[in-house]
């Protein structure tokens, strides 16, 4: 895979981004959030040519987020031996294709100068048949990588999980077997990284499992059979205080772990599919499960220390364990979002409401954002904005607080096709379509 620099508007003088320069390591950034911490130089309107620092032109297809540490942009990809169908933007069934592609595929770990766009290495994990189908609109590079720093760990469902030092270079590498999802959509669950340990989540139609390794060696520490069928939602560790443990969201039940495998507790509940990660604010844990055909849609915000069955009684919306319910507001793919004393929700079909993220109380429910288009990637927020970009390559940038106001809208190229959630680093945005990554940042 090569990724060409496009240069878009000034030409930039190639700088070396410094090495002590704010991360972006994981999928949603620090704490899983999808929260950045306010600074002038992120800008609040862009287009395919304004306050573009750099673009790139990627190879290939994954809706893996990019990653940024260390002045680096670390993206994976998966290359098909030819053209791959193109997937519709917008909402729609019909898209599964139960025949993966023939031929030899491979997959690519590429690292950007954080500064230039320029290509610093890349390296080739593996190569070989495509593991399973997948659905139309997912990629055999959805799983977002994630790093401490030092080392870069990226994982493939089909393949596994490898370790590369900041050079590119394979530290090891923890291979499995290929496992079928439910109606051949491909896997997308992102691996967590925490105390040197990596976590990792394979929720199949085979046999679940939820396992700890060593980020040091590679070596399995523990692994824990779920009674769980096919999920797509990221883990979470949770430090609330109290305790540390790791969340996992499932269509059966959402369940907590200690960090050495034990079950502390389990919620039942979800909807018939589970995507959106867990993540914490103000204390407590926010937890959604929203598949859009569902009548049962719930956010639940959870009280650290909690044991035991959690699941609530029918028509309860709290409980000691539970500090509020919305049963019915959760979106489907993109996981909802904290930023200041408000939760957003916003769903794909096009519609954002906002709550007290402490109470539930509503702000205001379901205000159309203009088109009504599809959404997949999560929104995230910055300098007093909700950012919530949709399929089409069009963002809209919302005030933040408990009125809905729309301040404008921003638009990429025709061509492009957002379904990654954007990595935030050192004053810039970096925002991934299905042919680009743009680096957008203010520019004079």
């Amino acid at each position: 895979m090569s990724l060409r620099p496009i240069w878009c508007g000034l030409l930039l003088a190639a700088v070396a981004a410094s090495a002590h320069a704010a991360d972006w390591p994981c999928f949603r950034g620090p704490g899983s959030r999808g929260v950045a911490a306010d600074d002038p130089r992120l800008p609040d309107r862009w287009s395919a040519t304004r306050n573009v620092r750099w673009c790139a032109a990627i190879d290939g297809r994954g809706w893996s987020s990019p990653i940024v540490t260390r002045g680096r942009v670390i993206l994976t990809s998966a290359i098909p031996p030819a053209p791959a169908e193109e997937p519709k933007k917008g909402l729609y069934f019909g898209g599964e294709r139960p025949d993966p592609p023939a031929g030899e595929m491979r997959w690519v770990v590429t690292c950007l100068d954080a500064a230039t766009g320029m290509t610093r290495w890349e390296t080739v994990i593996a190569r070989g048949p495509a593991p399973g189908p997948i659905h139309l609109k997912n990629s055999h590079a959805s799983e977002t990588p994630v790093t401490d720093g030092e080392r870069i760990y990226a994982a493939f469902a089909g393949i596994g999980i490898v370790c590369l030092d900041l050079d590119g270079e394979r530290v090891w590498e923890h291979r499995w077997r290929p496992r079928s999802m439910r109606q051949g959509w491909g896997p997308a669950a992102s691996p967590v990284l925490h105390g040197g340990r990596l976590y990792v989540v394979n929720d199949n139609e085979d046999d679940s499992f939820v396992a700890a390794l060593d980020a040091r060696t590679g070596r399995e520490v523990w692994r824990v059979a779920r009674d769980e069928k096919s999920n797509w939602s990221t883990p979470f560790v949770w430090e609330s205080g109290e305790r540390t443990e790791l969340v996992t969201a499932g269509t059966g039940k959402t369940r907590s772990y200690a960090l050495d495998g034990r079950l502390l507790w389990e919620l039942a509940g979800g909807s018939a599919i589970t995507i959106a990660t867990p993540y914490a604010a103000h204390g407590l844990l926010y937890v959604s499960s929203g598949f859009v055909l569902d009548r049962t849609r719930p956010i639940w915000a959870i009280r650290p220390g909690a044991t035991g069955d959690l699941t609530l009684p029918e028509d309860a919306t709290a409980s000691a364990a539970i500090a509020w319910t919305r049963p019915d507001a959760a979106p489907y793919n993109p996981t909802t979002l904290v930023a200041g004393d408000e939760l957003y929700v916003l769903a794909d079909r096009g519609l954002l409401a906002c709550y007290d993220a402490r109470t539930g109380r509503q702000h205001y429910r379901k205000e159309r954002l203009p088109e009504g288009r599809a959404f997949t990637a999560s929104p995230w927020a910055c300098n007093g904005r909700v950012f919530c970009a949709n399929e089409f390559g069009e963002t809209f940038v919302i005030r933040g607080g408990p009125r809905f106001e729309l301040l404008h809208t921003n638009l990429l190229a025709e061509d492009d096709m957002v379904m990654a959630s954007p990595a935030i680093a050192d004053g810039r945005l970096y925002l991934r379509t299905d042919r680009r990554l743009y680096c957008l940042e203010n520019q004079p």
